[in-house]
């Protein structure tokens, strides 16, 4: 395990703000590695062992959700995230805009 990509992740992940979202790729490229958002994902499975972090606030690069993750959408909703009719976040107008992006 990589612990110290692990921590950058839930730190970044912590500034995500409300009714903002961010993609995998978008916090592997501000822990510094870029080509492993696939560990980002691992991470965020990983996060209730060392806190609480709004992990439901990272969604696929299009603005879909994770699978089996009932509950992402509502908890989104809850922060007027805006969703598309095809069920995806509207990425436009819900991206995190992070001034170390």
């Amino acid at each position: 395990m990589d612990e110290l990509f692990f921590y950058n992740v839930y730190a970044i992940v912590q500034e995500i703000p409300i009714g903002c979202v961010a993609s995998y790729q978008m916090i592997a490229t501000l822990a510094g590695r870029p080509r492993n958002s696939r560990l980002v994902g691992k991470a965020l499975r990983n996060a209730h062992l060392f806190g609480n972090y709004p992990c439901h606030r990272v969604v696929h690069a299009d603005g879909s959700l994770v699978n089996g993750w009932e509950e992402q959408r509502s908890l989104l909703e809850s922060e007027d995230v805006v969703f598309l009719t095809n069920g995806k976040v509207d990425m436009k107008s819900c991206l995190w805009k992070t001034t170390s992006f």
